[in-house]
């Protein structure tokens, strides 16, 4: 499995990164701070035994012209490309009148278009070794909305419904596509410190595994649509 995580070099992504090598693959994750992708690679390449099978570099999947460069040298290192995780997210708390521009954009490009660019430009490569998995981190956000959100609620709907639509565009091409919606994630997403208080929460483990899961069912099979939340949420 040569895989693609976006935004792999903390949290949910690099639980997921770390998942994909323990089961053999090869991964090149993505993200926008050169020191905490060179801290990722050295502690995964240590964990397996291996520099060959992790790769990274500085990507903002919001620069269509880098994502593409990310694909065409995912192709050149590993050969193939099977999967990708789009995994990279931001998130803006505000009310949407004290909303600026700039927070707006910055949340539906990262979450959505940037979803986008990576997807368009990993089909064509996945068509070339015969088919592929696209797994989307989405949110149960995008189910369940609530004040102060309206940005990350939006951006994590229409990427349900991007997934939905793209499911079904890619099949016939053996391209497999799953949108995972967690629920809450104590990963410190967007600048929250995690605590003992979160320990009722998923862990970014915890949602690595549904994703690793989900990639294991045989090809007459596809979990397009799974939601993970906290077995005992908390009270009040």
């Amino acid at each position: 499995m040569r895989a693609i995580v976006t935004g792999g070099s903390r949290g949910i992504g690099l639980a997921v990164a770390r998942a994909l090598l323990r089961e053999g693959g090869q991964v090149f994750i993505t993200g926008r701070d050169q020191s905490r992708l060179d801290n990722a690679v050295a502690t995964l390449a240590a964990e397996v035994s291996s520099k060959d099978r992790i790769a990274a570099a500085v990507v903002d999947v919001r620069d269509r012209p880098a994502v593409d460069r990310l694909v065409a040298d995912v192709e050149r290192r590993f050969g193939g490309l099977d999967a990708l995780i789009n995994n990279a997210g931001v998130g803006v708390f505000e009310e949407v009148g004290a909303m600026s521009d700039a927070d707006w954009s910055r949340v539906i490009d990262t979450n959505l278009t940037g979803v986008f660019y990576c997807t368009r430009a990993a089909i064509p490569a996945m068509k070339r070794v015969g088919g592929g998995w696209i797994v989307n981190v989405a949110s149960l956000a995008g189910r369940n909305y609530f004040p102060r959100a309206a940005a990350y609620c939006a951006s994590k709907a229409g990427l349900i419904a991007f997934s939905e639509a793209l499911m079904q565009e890619v099949r016939d091409d053996n391209i497999r596509v799953t949108v995972v919606m967690p629920g809450s994630v104590a990963t410190g997403f967007s600048g929250h410190s995690v605590t003992t208080d979160d320990d009722w929460k998923l862990s970014a483990e915890d949602v690595a595994l549904a994703i690793v899961d989900v990639m294991r069912h045989p090809a007459r099979s596809l979990a397009s649509k799974v939601e993970i939340r906290p077995s005992k949420p908390k009270k009040g």
